[in-house]
């Protein structure tokens, strides 16, 4: 495998292979799942499941990544936001694209298996399967509603936190699943509009291509109505108090503003800039999660 990875180091540069795991998608990843590990206790999450949990689903994220790169060479050599990546350009050839993902997927599950738990091993290989074979290999060349069905494999890094420090699922890990599964629309959707003329140029499926810019803007209000109403079900089990009730309330109200603006059409670069908002959101919004768990702690 490393003979594989030697034969394009003439072109290829070690910033070409961290391209291939999309690194700013990951840190966004792993931010979640620290927050999964931090809310699944009162006490301290163990150093070792702190670092080396999160090294092992980073590790595994980024494979799944460049299986990604593999899958989608070809789109992305015809769309502008893409065309420069390192298979889209030849710096990469898919044969060591597919080595490194390999290298990257085994040493992510052994590091899980040897410093956290089966169960949370198993829930990433299965999460990095879905999102490498299922979505990018099938759904997104299959229907409209593929990021809504592969979006529950980019949902699972909180769930794969939590199981990592107390090796059971339960309903509060699953419900922070649910809160990315139903961002997972608006925040993709508001791209595919942005994106719309390069994603027909490449023959991809997206809900703005197969169903016009009006359907997808009332789909994306009412997922957004749908991923409010979801991010209150934390202060409603329990699992949170007033302050991520508050910042729910007033992110989630940011977002609806977004997307009627984006309905309406009222501003110039809407989609784009609802997009650039959804990823604030959900970044501040686990955070407000993780400093409310603590403040509970500490009344």
């Amino acid at each position: 495998m490393a003979t594989l990875l030697r034969e394009h180091t003439a072109r290829a540069t070690w910033r070409d292979y961290l391209e291939l795991t999309k690194p700013r998608v990951v840190v966004l990843m792993l931010i979640t799942s620290l927050v999964g590990m931090f809310l699944a206790t009162r006490a301290g999450v163990p150093w070792q499941v702190l670092i080396f949990g999160n090294l092992g689903i980073g590790l595994c994220a980024g494979g799944a990544a460049a299986v990604n790169h593999v899958v989608d060479r070809r789109i992305d050599s015809v769309m502008a936001r893409t065309h420069k990546r390192p298979l889209a350009e030849g710096r990469v050839s898919p044969t060591a694209a597919i080595s490194f993902a390999l290298l990257l997927s085994v040493a992510g599950l052994s590091v899980l298996l040897a410093f956290t738990n089966e169960l949370a091993a198993w829930l990433t290989l299965a999460s990095l399967l879905g999102y490498a074979v299922l979505y990018t290999g099938f759904l997104k060349r299959a229907t409209p509603q593929n990021i809504v069905i592969g979006g529950l494999a980019g949902a699972a890094p909180p769930l794969l936190g939590w199981v990592a420090v107390t090796g059971h699922v339960g309903a509060e890990p699953l419900l922070l699943v649910l809160i990315i599964f139903a961002w997972t629309p608006p925040h993709f959707w508001a791209l595919a509009i942005h994106r719309k003329a390069e994603y027909a140029k490449a023959n991809i499926p997206m809900l703005p291509v197969t169903h016009g810019e009006h359907y997808t803007k009332i789909h994306i209000i009412l997922y957004t109505c749908i991923m409010f109403a979801v991010t209150l079900l934390p202060f409603v089990i329990h699992m949170s108090g007033l302050l991520y009730l508050a910042c729910a309330v007033v992110l989630g109200g940011r977002f609806m503003f977004w997307a009627v603006v984006l309905y309406r059409d009222s501003r110039p670069h809407a989609a784009i800039n609802t997009f650039k908002y959804s990823i604030w959101y959900l970044f501040l919004l686990f955070i407000a999660l993780l400093l409310d768990h603590y403040l509970l702690i500490n009344l």
